[in-house]
C-alpha cells in the first residue's frame, strides 16, 4: 500500500497548495465568492460536474448498481438531467443577474422582502449538503489507512477548511478541476473497464445476474419520480449550484459549459451503475451496498491503479464538500449576518452599500466557522442518507416554487414567495416527523402546500410594484448592474 498511500498524500498537499495559489488571487469580494465572474467553458465544465458529483453520486452510484443493477443509475442521471435543465433554461438568465446568492435574486424579483427566511432555508441546505459529504470521507480514510471515524472526519474536514478558507472559490474551483480530472481517470477510464472484465465482461454478467439487474426501470417508478423531485428540481435552485453559475464570464458559457457537464453525468452515472452490477458479480453477498465502491477497489486494482481511484473518490467528496462549505458560509454572511447587523442595504434595483469592512477578510472568517461547525456536526451524525434526504426536502419543499416561480410568473408577490416558503418548509419538517424522514409524502405534500399557498396568495395580494418588475427585468437583460472589477485572468487559468 506504500504507493498508493504516496498517490494520496500527493494529492491532498496538492490540494492545499491550490488553497495558498487562489489565497495570493482572491482580492475582491467577487473573486473570493464567485472567481471574479471570469471563468472560460472547459473551467466552467469540469468544476460544475466536479461540485454535483459528490460522494453520494460515486460510492452512493455504485451502491445503488450492486443493489438494483443498471437501474441504480437513476439517481445520479437526475442530477445529470437538473443540470441540463439549469444549464439550458434558466443560466444564461442567472447569470446576469451579476448576484451572489439566491436570496439576493429573491430580494430583486420581490422587491427586497424575500431574502431573510430563503436565506434561512438556504443556509440549513447548505450545511446538511456539507455534514454529508464531511461523514464521507470516514468511509475512503477507512480503506486508506483503516483509520478512527472521528480523526478521518478531522482530517478529511480540514484540509478542505484549509483551501477553502485560504482562497476561496478560487481556490476551490481549481481544486475542483483536478479533482474533476482524477475522477475521469478513475472511475471511468480505470475502475469501470477493470471492473466489467473482472467480472467476465457483459455476457458473464447477464448469465449469473437476475433479468431484473438490466432492466432500466428495475429500480421503480415512484423512486425514480422521487428522484426527479428531489435531485433535477434541487438541481434548479441550489445555493452551491447558482454559486458555481455566477463564475461564468458570460451567459454564452454558462448555457454551454452547463451543457456539457450535465452530459457528463449521465455517463457517469451509466458508468455507477455499471460498476455495482460488476461488483455484484465478484462479491454476491457484501454486508451493505455501499460497500461495493470499497471492496472492488481494495480487491481488485492494482498497486498505483488502486491509489489514484482512491483518490477519485476522495476527489468526489472534496469538491461537493468545499462547494457546499462556500455556500453555506455566503449565505450566512450576505443573507443572515448582514441582514441582522445592518451592514448592507439593498434597494430596488439590487445595488449594494456596503459598510467600510473588509469583504474578503469577512467571507473568510464566515467559511472557517462554518467549516469547524460542519465538522462538528458530522462526527455527531451517523446517517448519511437521512441528512442528504432532509437537505433535499428542505430545499424543494420550500424554495423551490417560490424561485421558479420568480423566474417564471409575473404576477408572483412577495407575499406568495413567503407564504410559499413558510408553509412549504414547516409542511416537511412537520411530514418528516410523521412519515419518517426517508418517506416520500413530506416533499410531495410539502411541495403541493407551496405552490397553492403562492398562487393564492400571490393572486390575492397587490401585484409587484412596477418599478421592481422593470429593474428585475433590466438585471434579467444584463443591463441593470455591473460586475466588480477584477484582475485580468490569464487564458490558461481561465479556461
Amino acid at each position: 500500500m506504500a504507493v498508493d498511500y504516496a498517490v494520496i498524500v500527493v494529492y491532498l498537499a496538492g490540494m492545499l497548495a491550490m488553497g495558498w495559489w487562489g489565497m495570493r488571487r482572491a482580492k475582491s469580494k467577487s473573486e473570493f465568492l464567485v472567481a471574479g465572474r471570469r471563468l472560460g467553458p472547459w473551467m466552467y465544465s469540469g468544476t460544475m460536474a466536479a461540485i454535483v458529483l459528490g460522494g453520494a453520486s460515486t460510492i452512493g452510484g455504485v451502491g445503488l448498481g450492486y443493489q438494483y443493477g443498471l437501474s441504480g443509475a437513476w439517481m445520479v442521471f437526475t442530477i445529470g438531467l437538473g443540470l441540463l435543465a439549469l444549464s439550458v433554461f434558466f443560466s444564461a438568465r442567472i447569470a446576469r443577474l451579476k448576484v451572489y446568492t439566491v436570496s439576493e435574486m429573491l430580494d430583486l424579483r420581490y422587491g427586497g422582502r424575500a431574502g431573510l427566511i430563503s436565506g434561512i432555508v438556504m443556509w440549513a441546505y447548505t450545511l446538511m449538503l456539507a455534514v454529508t459529504s464531511t461523514i464521507a470521507y470516514a468511509t475512503i480514510f477507512d480503506v486508506l489507512f483503516d483509520m478512527n471515524r472521528t480523526v478521518a472526519i478531522i482530517l478529511g474536514g480540514t484540509i478542505v477548511v484549509a483551501y477553502s478558507t485560504l482562497g476561496g472559490m478560487w481556490s476551490i474551483t481549481l481544486t475542483d478541476m483536478v479533482q474533476f480530472v482524477v475522477k475521469t481517470i478513475g472511475v471511468l477510464l480505470l475502475l469501470l473497464p477493470i471492473a466489467v472484465i473482472k467480472a467476465g465482461g457483459f455476457s458473464e454478467m447477464k448469465a449469473k445476474l437476475p433479468t431484473e439487474y438490466f432492466d432500466p426501470l428495475g429500480i421503480g417508478g415512484e423512486t425514480i419520480f422521487t428522484y426527479v423531485l428531489i435531485y433535477t428540481f434541487g438541481m434548479l435552485i441550489g445555493q452551491d449550484i447558482w454559486q458555481r453559475v455566477f463564475t461564468a464570464r458570460s451567459d454564452r458559457v454558462a448555457r454551454l459549459g452547463g451543457t456539457v457537464a450535465g452530459t457528463y453525468c449521465l455517463v457517469y452515472a451509466v458508468a455507477g451503475a455499471v460498476i455495482g452490477t460488476a461488483a455484484k458479480v465478484m462479491y454476491p453477498k457484501l454486508p451493505t451496498a455501499d460497500a461495493a465502491f470499497a471492496t472492488i477497489v481494495k480487491d481488485e486494482l492494482p498497486v498505483g491503479v488502486r491509489g489514484l481511484v482512491l483518490a477519485a473518490a476522495l476527489a468526489a467528496v472534496m469538491s461537493t464538500s468545499s462547494g457546499a462549505l462556500i455556500a453555506c458560509a455566503t449565505v450566512a454572511n450576505n443573507d443572515i449576518w448582514s441582514r441582522i447587523r445592518g451592514a448592507v442595504t439593498r434597494g430596488g434595483d439590487g445595488a449594494e452599500h456596503e459598510a467600510e469592512h473588509d469583504e474578503v477578510k469577512g467571507n473568510r472568517a464566515f467559511i472557517l466557522i462554518m467549516g469547524i461547525a460542519v465538522i462538528l456536526i458530522a462526527i455527531a451524525l451517523n446517517n448519511v442518507v437521512e441528512a442528504l434526504t432532509v437537505a433535499y426536502n428542505l430545499l424543494v419543499g420550500g424554495l423551490l416554487v417560490p424561485i421558479l416561480g420568480g423566474l417564471l410568473w409575473r404576477r408572483g408577490t412577495a407575499a406568495g414567495a413567503l407564504a410559499a416558503v413558510a408553509v412549504g418548509g414547516l409542511a416537511v419538517i412537520g411530514l418528516m416527523a410523521g412519515y419518517g424522514i426517508l418517506a416520500n409524502e413530506p416533499v410531495y405534500y410539502g411541495l403541493l402546500a407551496s405552490l397553492a399557498l403562492y398562487v393564492i396568495v400571490s393572486l390575492a395580494t397587490k401585484p409587484t410594484d412596477a418599478a421592481v418588475l422593470a429593474a428585475w427585468r433590466e438585471r434579467l437583460a444584463g443591463r441593470g448592474g455591473e460586475p466588480e472589477p477584477a484582475e485580468r485572468v490569464e487564458e490558461a487559468v481561465a479556461g
